[in-house]
């Protein structure tokens, strides 16, 4: 059991008196705030905190984070309000405890909302101050050391959380000793029988190994004699849970994965790990396409290290890592190297300055994120980055996670770049803008005045500031929306009493909104463009009351709502049978959608015969200067060059054609599905009817649902 005798005899060794005495009172503090309180293992919670509080002293961390690390749950876990910590142990160590507690007070819908919501909240109190996530990381530490006395279905669900967030995060913060750890017990926690398999195989095939991993070493530290080089040759030990992650990804089997050799040489300085390079390079030969030098561009985290695999004796592939005993402290450590090693750098790449940039970044993700399930999501998303390099058209070096497009280059450089970007240039080649990045490229981008993200972008762009940025413009476009469609339908809702918006007495309107418990004309608006509220009800509540008229005469007066085919978001063309200018149609008003838009021989439209009051009279507007999908159905001959034959045809008739579908029937004849994209009814006449003239078409038919 580690005491608190103990962890003050620790910190004896790199804090001052008075600082440790503080740490003490605050122990007496929270023995006296968890009084009575007990973990599930049974011993006194108290001990807990002291736990957490070795973790962080190990790390050297500053008083101030030991003393909230032994008081991190008296909020949460006890009657001590956060104005009594400040007044006990002053601002800064009540703001790390209020950092790293949960919301407790508030009720949540899911676990998953409540936990988005504290994850949200905890990075929140890190851009504040990075010390809040290192109690957090040792915390969770602790609390997984300790997770066998656990229910099963909790160990799992901890654990899941573990590996999904945490971890993650203790990488990204370049913590490897935590992360590995966490990610260990994670593995064992959740997959008990395959770390176990996966565990007995790495012993069994260790016992085998021995001879070729010193024949090995022996090689290197001869090799690097000879060139008057010094260096500490370490045989890099295989983490379990990456094993794992190598097998499942990959999909290789055991015998694959491991049949690799690792080894660590740490040297002097980084002049010494590029000679060290040179010196395995002549000794092995390279695999080709294997080397990554890190020291010139470090990793998001600030790693730094040379990486090379090489063709060992007797067939074997030998992974080797070359870097300094700084660069080593670094990829231990992370950000609590600034603290374990008071030398440790703090220049402008130093991991903390990486760790700043990356909480900026998601302070800017989370005003865009619509609520914390997104953020979460998004964060999610930005945790598990496999880099590429690239280069701006300046020569700076730009990190982007891998799979990256130029539209998430774009929003890398500025948000304002991504939201107005319209082509790339990649290596002064135009590129689409869904070009994935390759490491060395150099890009432009290319923006317009006026140009706006596209709703499609989502569909490939991979890096969370891209996403939030893209999703927080369509909301205010489907707001804006929403408003403008609900104007619309309100205005003809009010036609059918004489009446328009414009005209409704202000007091009238304004008791509306206090009975429907709005703040504004703009959320009733947006509520009637989403179909959350129907028109009809809404004008008849604002309509003077007028006798003797008749729900039918009130119905059945008003003009219909026309439609542009333009509307976005909120007015939706059904895929069913597929609407075009010129066609007999009805709109159904679908919550939260807004207006859908059938046919009238529709066979869904039966469906909603019994809904009338969704129903909305619509017409085209006159002079529309926009394409439509329309399916249609070609059956046809088999012979050489058909489909070319017909789909030039198409193409001959200024359409574009979306999609083409070929099902052969028999022998002698197959049908052929094409989506093309048409004006109007006239245009798709026209196109059937050069399509028909064919002399190797038998029939052509449009496809209604």
């Amino acid at each position: 059991m580690f005491l608190i005798s103990d962890l003050c005899e620790l910190l004896d060794k790199y804090l001052e008196k008075e600082q440790v005495a503080e740490v003490y009172r605050a122990y007496v503090f929270g023995a006296e705030a968890h009084e009575g309180q007990r973990r599930v293992s049974g011993e006194p919670y108290i001990y807990h905190p002291i736990a957490v509080a070795r973790i962080l002293a190990d790390m050297h961390m500053d008083s101030p984070t030991i003393v909230a690390a032994i008081l991190h749950d008296v909020i949460e876990d006890t009657a001590t309000a956060k104005d009594q910590l400040i007044s006990e142990f002053g601002e800064e160590v009540a703001e790390l405890v209020d950092g790293v507690s949960k919301l407790t007070q508030v009720e949540f819908e899911s676990k998953a909302e409540e936990q988005a919501e504290n994850f949200r909240k905890m990075l929140l109190a890190m851009a504040k101050d990075i010390r809040v996530v290192i109690i957090k990381l040792a915390d969770r530490l602790h609390n997984m050391r300790t997770l066998g006395v656990m229910r099963p279905d909790k160990r799992r669900r901890i654990a899941h959380e573990t590996l999904e967030i945490h971890a993650p995060i203790a990488n990204r913060l370049g913590m490897n000793t935590i992360r590995l750890e966490l990610e260990d017990l994670g593995f064992t926690a959740l997959y008990p029988t395959r770390y176990r398999v996966i565990d007995e195989g790495v012993k069994k095939a260790r016992g085998n190994r021995k001879e070729i991993v010193k024949k090995i070493e022996t090689a290197i530290k001869r090799r690097m004699r000879q060139e008057e080089l010094t260096g500490q040759i370490l045989g890099r030990q295989k983490h379990l849970y990456s094993i794992y992650k190598k097998m499942r990804d990959k999909k290789l089997p055991f015998s694959e994965v491991f049949d690799v050799y690792a080894f660590r040489i740490v040297v002097d300085k980084p002049d010494s790990c590029y000679r060290v390079l040179g010196v395995m390079h002549n000794l092995y030969k390279p695999v080709p396409g294997k080397f990554k030098d890190y020291i010139a561009i470090p990793k998001a985290n600030g790693y730094q290290s040379l990486h090379t695999v090489l063709f060992g004796p007797f067939g074997v592939h030998i992974e080797v890592q070359i870097r300094t005993e700084e660069m080593n402290k670094v990829a231990e450590a992370g950000i609590a190297a600034h603290w374990l090693y008071k030398g440790g750098e703090e220049g402008s790449r130093s991991p903390q300055q990486r760790a700043r940039e990356w909480l900026r970044e998601l302070l800017e993700m989370q005003k865009g994120a619509g609520d914390s399930l997104e953020f979460l999501e998004n964060v999610k998303v930005d945790l598990f980055p496999d880099e590429v390099y690239v280069f701006s058209p300046k020569g700076n070096i730009m990190e982007m996670p891998r799979g990256a497009t130029a539209v998430d280059f774009a929003y890398a450089v500025h948000t304002d770049v991504g939201d107005s970007c319209v082509a790339a240039k990649i290596d002064r080649r135009l590129s689409p803008l869904r070009t994935e990045l390759l490491n060395g490229q150099t890009v432009e981008i290319i923006t317009a005045p006026g140009a706006k993200p596209n709703p499609s972008w989502l569909n490939f762009v991979v890096t969370a500031k891209a996403r939030a940025n893209i999703r927080h413009y369509l909301k205010n476009l489907r707001y804006d929306e929403a408003i403008a469609l609900g104007r619309r339908l309100l205005d003809k809702s009010l036609g059918e009493f004489t009446l328009s918006l414009d005209k409704i007495d202000p007091v009238r309107l304004d008791k509306l909104l206090e009975e429907y418990h709005m703040e504004s004309l703009g959320e009733l608006l947006e509520d009637i463009g989403l179909g959350n509220r129907l028109s009809l009800l809404v004008a008849r509540t604002l309509a003077p009351e007028q006798e003797g008229e008749t729900e039918q005469e009130l119905t059945g007066t008003s003009r219909p709502l026309a439609i542009r085919g333009t509307e976005g978001m909120l007015v939706n063309f059904a895929k069913c049978c597929r609407p075009i200018p010129g066609d007999p149609i009805l709109g159904f008003v679908s919550t939260g959608r807004g207006i859908v838009v059938h046919t009238e021989y529709c066979k869904n439209v039966a469906e909603y015969k019994n809904l009338p009051e969704k129903w909305i009279d619509v017409q085209w507007e006159d002079n529309i200067d926009h394409e439509f999908p329309v399916d249609l159905r070609v059956e046809v001959a088999n012979r050489r060059g058909v489909l070319a034959t017909v789909a030039a045809t198409i193409a001959d008739m200024d359409a574009n054609i979306e999609n083409v579908e070929i099902k052969e029937r028999d022998g002698l004849s197959s049908t052929l599905r094409f989506t093309v994209d048409v004006k109007d009814r006239n245009h798709l006449a026209d196109i059937m009817r050069n399509v028909k003239h064919l002399d190797m078409v038998v029939r052509i038919n449009r496809m209604r649902g």
